[in-house]
């Protein structure tokens, strides 16, 4: 008994201190720091790159919308990667002026690979370009995102992770618990962590990195989640990325049950490959470049982990009710604490980002009441995934034809009604 009180002991205490530095960190969002001071004063050229395939039913907005923006056009070219196309993907991107290039592997299916592929190429050409920004298909994207990352580059960043929203928050309650997730992710963790000289994470799409950064190494990812291993890789190496909020980049999310399963159970497979993978470079980078970034990104690789430990916690808690030591009343309060922090409490940090980012609440209501069911589904995904691991890339379909216009007016009217 004496042995489980101190393993019991532990675990509280490893999971007071992993929230706690969580939390303090998330209130730094609320910090408004002063801009960092331009260093060049100049425009940057710009690969714009869209891995896609078959996408024909959305690529046409995203290409319009980079077209559209408020940046010098002859510093900018738009390349999509038509990948194992069999669609009017190649066509479509070709006629609204992209340079498209095809790419046909049955082996390798997955966005890296076909960056890496398409980004070997640009270093072998040693084509003139100081930076490249990488979309999804679906997405649209705001005017102003070329201009903001440039000044980014102007002021000495050489990745950064613009700001993911949503296209389509409202279509269910599966789109609007992304809408949440990543609304709070924004605020919570990428610019809290900026804000204190810690480094965000790049989120999929809407992200810039400066192309010398790659030449010597190439596009070297090769996990499902080739985002968070750059970011990893990065981190590693003490390499700070940057976040730019006004970087404005519209995702489209998945409004039913099963690609939502599918997509988040590819993005926890991910997690696990870049655990194996890199623990020991972010664990080396700690030791070597002794900042509080490096350690920041390990414990951002342990939110499985403290899963189980938090499942472990509640095990030896039933252990010590069943030996007699506990009170069933003690129990259920431990049972309680648990609950309301993994599903009532996201909740109320949902409200509190929508409000302090002026956001309508009233349209998501539905999804902050169901956001419950959202995060417990990917409990239940973490857990499958620990056990069995899927690491075949399924392809989410992407139907939702909205026009960076259409956006910008559907917010315009939440606003209003709100």
């Amino acid at each position: 008994m004496e042995y489980l009180y101190i393993l019991q002991q532990a675990l509280i205490w490893i999971i007071t201190i992993f929230w706690a530095y969580q939390t303090v960190i998330s209130v730094c969002a609320l910090i408004k720091l002063k801009e960092k001071e331009l260093i060049t004063h100049k425009n940057h050229k710009f690969m714009a790159i869209i891995p896609a395939h078959n996408e024909e039913a959305v690529i046409g907005n995203l290409i319009a919308s980079l077209n559209n923006q408020n940046y010098p056009k002859e510093f900018y070219d738009i390349y999509v990667v038509a990948d194992n196309c069999d669609d009017n993907t190649a066509m479509i991107a070709k006629d609204l002026g992209a340079i498209v290039y095809k790419r046909f592997d049955e082996t390798e299916k997955t966005k890296g690979a076909a960056l890496r592929w398409f980004l070997n190429q640009k270093i072998e050409e040693n084509a003139d370009y100081d930076a490249f920004c990488v979309f999804d298909a679906d997405n649209v994207v705001d005017k102003g995102f070329f201009t903001a990352m440039n000044k980014k580059l102007n002021q000495g960043e050489t990745v950064v992770q613009g700001y993911r929203d949503i296209k389509n928050p409202t279509d269910s309650w599966i789109a609007g618990g992304y809408a949440i997730f990543y609304w709070m992710m924004n605020r919570f963790y990428h610019l809290a962590r900026y804000n204190v000289g810690l480094s965000p994470l790049l989120n999929g799409t809407g992200f810039m990195v400066k192309f010398d950064l790659i030449k010597e190494t190439g596009w070297t990812t090769k996990t499902l989640t080739e985002d968070i291993e750059f970011s990893l890789i990065n981190i590693s190496k003490g390499n700070r990325l940057g976040w730019a909020t006004d970087a404005i980049v519209y995702d489209e999310e998945p409004v039913s049950f099963r690609p939502s399963w599918t997509q988040r159970s590819r993005w926890t497979v991910g997690h696990l490959q870049c655990m194996k993978l890199y623990i020991k470079d972010l664990t080396a980078g700690i030791k070597t470049h002794k900042k509080m970034m490096n350690f920041d990104g390990w414990l951002y690789m342990m939110g499985i982990p403290m899963m189980v430990v938090t499942f472990l916690l509640l095990a030896v808690n039933s252990i010590i009710f069943k030996m007699g030591a506990m009170t069933g009343a003690e129990l259920a309060f431990q049972y309680v604490k648990y609950l309301v922090a993994t599903f009532i409490l996201p909740i109320i940090t949902g409200v509190v980002s929508l409000v302090v980012d002026k956001r309508p609440i009233r349209p998501m209501i539905k999804s902050l009441l169901c956001y419950p069911l959202f995060l417990g589904s990917w409990i239940l995904i973490n857990i499958k995934c620990i056990f069995k691991q899927d690491t075949s890339w399924e392809k989410i379909q992407h139907n939702r034809s909205i026009s960076i216009e259409d956006k910008q007016e559907a917010i315009q009217v939440n606003e209003i009604i709100d």
